[in-house]
């Protein structure tokens, strides 16, 4: 069936090695090979600048997001001077999504990206809304209450939904709090869930956004086949994540201060040197703008671009299901 998420053939050699043979829809086959025997070498990735086993990846940097959750919106601006929140504006007018759009944000925690959605959308609705009431030019009281009737059925058939979903649930008790202070109380959803394998059928989202949150997990290319997956034909891939500065002198700079300044911050503010220490080392083990393009296109995304912000800092990549 068209709609099948996987279709595996098993086999299993004398090493204890299992082959999955992987058919995903619209994407070619791939094997993947995972050990299962103790005896089985392990594979080994990087947490920061530091080697480890990838089992042991995923553990530390639900520890790293479990320890800094209740600071992270204050770190955010701490760090980046409250420019992060332009970075996230910025997101949002790339993806210009209209009312109606279902918008998957994954490793959304805190919520930054989904508020934004919500008030880009009503913004979207309620200017809609002011076009169509200057085709009266000089309605009648019945007038304007038939045009207000009808708006209220359209906007009805046009609910936007926000799904954030994230593996930390310290990362969304925060998110669901600021929500409640904020009167977030309609078309958000929260789940817990990994990037890697996500819990959602396929073909269900309009958006998939990811940011800040794509060069902490173990398998890039993973997270990638995942966010295809779940978008529908036509759907849209964003990614907000720190990058390569393009100026050698502006980079030098900046590096500077990443290594000297914001694990201090962390401390002083979080009280946590190491865990910030992690997040500088994780920006600069993350591949730069071409590199990470290629990854997006052998995932099966079309029209695969990107946009360099404050210098190349962040970039924010783009691509199309077709």
């Amino acid at each position: 069936m068209a709609a099948c998420r996987l279709l595996r053939l098993v086999a299993a050699d004398s090493r204890g090695v299992t082959a999955f043979l992987v058919y995903r829809r619209n994407l070619a086959p791939r094997v993947v090979v995972r050990a299962h025997s103790g005896n089985a070498e392990q594979k080994e990735t990087h947490f920061g600048f530091e080697t480890v086993a990838e089992s042991e990846k995923a553990e530390r940097v639900y520890k790293v997001f479990e320890n800094v959750a209740e600071k992270y919106d204050v770190m955010n601006d701490a760090m980046s001077f409250g420019i992060h929140r332009l970075w996230k504006d910025s997101l949002l007018h790339t993806m210009n999504p209209l009312p109606g759009t279902k918008l998957l944000d994954v490793a959304g925690g805190t919520g930054d990206i989904a508020f934004r959605f919500m008030d880009y959308v009503k913004s979207q609705q309620e200017r809609q809304n002011r076009q169509a009431m200057k085709l009266y030019q000089s309605p009648s009281w019945q007038q304007i209450n038939d045009a207000y009737e009808q708006q209220m059925e359209s906007n009805s058939d046009l609910q936007s939904m926000a799904v954030i979903c994230d593996v930390n649930k310290e990362m969304l008790k925060v998110g669901k709090k600021k929500a409640e202070r904020l009167n977030y109380t309609e078309g958000l959803s929260w789940v817990v869930g990994n990037a890697e394998e996500l819990p959602f059928d396929d073909d269900k989202f309009d958006v998939y956004t990811i940011a800040f949150g794509i060069r902490n997990v173990t398998h890039i290319d993973h997270v990638l086949q995942e966010a295809y997956r779940v978008l529908k034909p036509g759907g849209r891939f964003l990614c907000l994540e720190f990058s390569k500065v393009q100026n050698p002198i502006v980079s030098r700079l900046y590096n500077l201060y990443s290594f000297q300044v914001i694990p201090v911050l962390g401390e002083v503010i979080a009280a946590d040197w190491k865990s910030y220490q992690y997040l500088v080392e994780s920006i600069q083990r993350f591949p730069d703008q071409e590199e990470f393009k290629a990854m997006i296109e052998d995932a099966g995304f079309y029209k695969v671009e990107y946009k360099n912000l404050t210098m190349g800092i962040v970039a924010v990549h783009s691509g199309f299901k077709l």
